[in-house]
């Protein structure tokens, strides 16, 4: 799934934290930022810029792959190559190559790949070359010194659009969830009282990681996504009791998925089950 067409100005963005902080200031409509990548796992300056400030929403999602080139100012080689710059992700994503072929160069991680070929195409930069996109050398008027230098050819990186907080968009039927959910307090099975909101009412997880609270080492807070849309029943459930479970939950959106994939609802689990329960109930009550 692609993008809707978006009216208005594209405006490029040196970090994850300078866009959403722009979209909290009003100064930009949405931002689109990476939050997950098929090899490295979370985006983690995504994932705690939105579980901390004032809140944000996701409202779309798009899957892209990822294609890497090692730029140069013009005029550089390869040989030339002593420091390159580039984001955490995209050096990861290109370990071996870089082992590889310039073993003796210093590799220096930054804010984002764009930020990188920015920075390299200052005549004055200490660094010689940036791994970024095509699209960011192209941008900065840089010369492609290496292509497809990723060393796994099938990674996807997923990217979101986020927005500051409005009406949820309607169920499609194959949406996600994303929230953060903070414990109310370490002990055993903490995690599990978690883990069995979404199980008994047969949401399935499609991601889950735990990120440092940053109040005390060993205090964590858990990222997830579920299948579903906040207007389903057995994740309106969930929700609940994650209300009733956690110490805080900070809801992050329901939208469409990308990939359109449907999900499998487990029988007892649909809205017309926990419709017929309700009704059920009421008339027991009398």
């Amino acid at each position: 799934m692609t993008l809707p067409a978006q009216r208005g100005e594209a405006i490029p963005y040196a970090t994850v934290g300078l866009a959403l902080q722009a979209v909290r200031d009003g100064e930009i409509t949405a931002a689109l930022v990476p939050i997950e990548n098929s090899v490295e796992g979370g985006v983690t300056a995504t994932l705690d810029n939105l579980t901390y400030g004032d809140p944000l929403v996701i409202t779309r999602e798009v899957l892209l792959p990822v294609q890497f080139t090692l730029f140069g100012r013009p005029g550089t080689s390869l040989a030339d190559v002593r420091r390159v710059l580039t984001h955490p992700h995209a050096a990861a994503q290109c370990r071996t190559w870089l082992a590889s072929h310039l073993p003796a160069a210093e590799i220096t991680e930054g804010g984002s790949t764009a930020a990188a070929a920015a920075e390299v195409a200052d005549p004055r930069s200490r660094y010689d070359a940036a791994v970024c996109a095509q699209v960011a050398g192209e941008m900065y008027r840089l010369s492609p010194l290496a292509e497809r230098i990723a060393d796994n050819a099938d990674a996807v990186t997923r990217f979101v659009l986020v927005s500051r907080p409005g009406p949820v968009a309607p169920a499609t039927g194959a949406d996600k969830t994303t929230m953060v959910l903070f414990m109310r307090e370490d002990h055993p099975g903490a995690l599990l009282e978690i883990l069995e909101q979404f199980a008994s009412r047969g949401v399935n997880l499609c991601r889950i990681e735990s990120r440092p609270t940053k109040r005390t080492l060993g205090d964590y807070c858990f990222s997830v996504d579920a299948e579903g849309h906040v207007d389903d029943a057995r994740l309106a459930e969930a929700l609940m009791g994650l209300h009733r479970t956690c110490s805080d939950i900070v809801f992050l959106g329901s939208y469409p998925r990308a990939d359109q994939a449907v999900p499998t609802i487990q029988t007892g689990t649909s809205n017309a089950d926990y419709a017929s329960a309700t009704a059920w109930l009421r008339r027991i009550r009398g």
